[in-house]
């Protein structure tokens, strides 16, 4: 399959390029300001803010699927407006289209939420994701909208170098009590979505893993598998600050997993049983 990764140097992109190449897909992976390297894959500069960037890529390397994994959580215009050019760009050149998005479309209000539930955005970034939604829906309505969670791997993604810097005290901060999601670890993300762009599905999918933890909880689950002392952790309530953004959203995956083989794993799982 011929598969264009939008976002493809960031965490979950980089899994994507990697899991095409090793499939022997054709593959290229766009990049803003540093290419990654995964070898087999054309690595491209591109700006999804700009949408004639957006239409000449696309429409030059005339991919089957494009997956868009391309976000920055402060900035509406990479998240929504590139969404917006994305999917504009699909809807021309032709192929399938899976966009990412994201548990922060919900308030925390219902805590548990399926593919059923309307968005009710509490914060910026959740409101961005949103809109992304709505325009990627609106321009191609046989696209995949892939709502996932906080994105764990092997030691490299973003949360747990946080667990690392706080157990050995080179930060300060706290890991929430309260804060729960649904931890997803980027290779059975990154192989489910692969699974929905070969597919003939369509509209909101959850992909997230099977457990709801706090972040606290999966901070002790990281410091336990990497041998570090879990008793060093700080820990706190997010209902006691003022940052912004739900408290509890537990995605329910029920209707997406029967419709997968990849096994969308727990962190009890992927992250207490050894697997690396």
């Amino acid at each position: 399959m011929r598969t264009l990764i939008v976002g493809g140097s960031g965490f979950l992109g980089s899994e994507l390029a990697r899991q095409c190449s090793l499939a022997g897909h054709e593959v290229a992976a766009t990049y803003l300001t540093r290419s990654g390297k995964t070898a087999g894959v054309e690595w491209l500069p591109l700006d999804v803010r700009r949408r004639e960037d957006v239409d000449a890529l696309i429409g030059a390397f005339r991919p089957e699927a494009v997956i868009n994994a391309a976000f920055r959580q402060t900035e509406w215009a990479t998240t929504a407006i590139g969404a917006a050019n994305v999917a504009l760009a699909v809807s021309t050149a032709g192929g399938r289209l899976v966009h990412v998005s994201s548990d922060a479309v919900f308030s925390g209000a219902a805590i548990r939420y399926d593919e059923m539930c309307v968005p009710d955005p509490i914060s910026p970034y959740g409101a961005a994701k949103a809109a992304a939604e709505t325009a990627v829906n609106a321009i191609v309505p046989a696209a995949v909208v892939a709502r996932t969670s906080l994105i764990i791997g092997d030691g490299d993604s973003p949360h747990e170098a946080l667990v690392h810097s706080l157990a050995t005290g080179r930060a300060r901060g706290v890991l929430f009590t309260d804060d729960v999601r649904c931890p997803v670890h980027v290779v059975d993300l990154a192989a489910a979505l692969l699974e929905l762009a070969a597919s003939e599905y369509r509209g909101i999918h959850h992909v997230a893993g099977a457990d709801a933890v706090s972040r606290y909880e999966l901070g002790l689950l990281i410091a336990r598998r990497d041998g570090l002392d879990a008793d060093h952790l700080p820990s706190g309530r997010r209902a006691d600050t003022r940052l912004p953004g739900p408290i509890d959203v537990r995605l329910d995956c029920a209707m997406t997993q029967r419709r997968l083989q990849t096994t969308l794993r727990g962190a009890r799982q992927f992250l207490g049983d050894g697997q690396r």
